[in-house]
């Protein structure tokens, strides 16, 4: 169905006859990955957009990796401000996703140089005072949604490569840290890092399973203890 959804300026110039200028496009990426910061950026596009939709600008999800790198250059390069920020897993652990992701909007927002006039946000509201569309798949109707989408899908599966040399064994370079059963299986193995999110079922059962673990190891060398006891006494 997403597939079959046009992205367009059509949001943007909707806004702009209504006199909007300084529009900008707000999306995240990371929110259901078990490792990591969840990551959103806000972008701010001239009004013409032509050449971004030639090259078939749409949510990042439907983009090979090659595609989004060039996509992301482009916005860079004509993007009149762009704004990238990461909430860490410890805070998305202490708030919850939900809210870390608003953070993490509300920040990229703030962040930009150029004060926006509308937002045009994937899906959710953040605390800001400038007037809000929230639009539902907006990733894969806004241009400016969707510029935001891929920069910071971009920015983030950087950031998994570099944290995947610093963490060895996850696969992180591969999956982003999704729950793939790569991923899950290396968790069982290895055990959670300090930048998996704890509170995440698979990361908290993870944790649990390794704690069980220990409980029956050392249950087991006490067993083993009174056994020797006994049979000393009995000597």
């Amino acid at each position: 169905m997403l597939k079959q959804l046009v992205c367009s300026d059509a949001p943007e110039q909707a806004l702009r006859y209504r006199g909007f200028q300084q529009i900008a496009g707000v999306d995240e990426v990371g929110r259901g990955a078990l490792f990591g910061p969840v990551v959103a950026a806000a972008v701010i596009l001239p009004e013409r957009m032509d050449a971004l939709a030639q090259a078939g600008l749409k949510d990042s999800k439907q983009l090979l990796q090659s595609e989004r790198e060039t996509l992301d250059g482009m916005v860079r390069s004509m993007a009149l401000s762009v704004c990238v920020v990461e909430i860490d897993a410890a805070t998305i652990d202490r708030v919850n996703i939900y809210q870390a992701t608003r953070l993490a909007m509300l920040a990229a927002v703030e962040g930009l140089k150029i004060a926006p006039d509308h937002l045009l946000i994937d899906a959710m509201r953040i605390d800001h005072p400038c007037r809000q569309t929230k639009l539902i798949y907006g990733d894969s109707l806004s241009l400016s949604i969707a510029a935001a989408s891929v920069v910071a899908k971009v920015y983030r599966d950087a950031r998994m490569c570099e944290l995947d040399a610093v963490h060895p064994g996850y696969g992180l370079a591969s999956h982003k840290g999704y729950g793939t059963p790569q991923h899950r299986r290396a968790l069982a193995q290895l055990g959670p890092t300090e930048l998996h999110r704890k509170t995440f079922a698979p990361v908290r059962a993870a944790a649990m399973q390794d704690r069980e673990a220990l409980l029956f190891e050392h249950a087991e060398l006490e067993e083993e203890h009174r056994e020797e006891e006994n049979l000393e006494d009995s000597l």
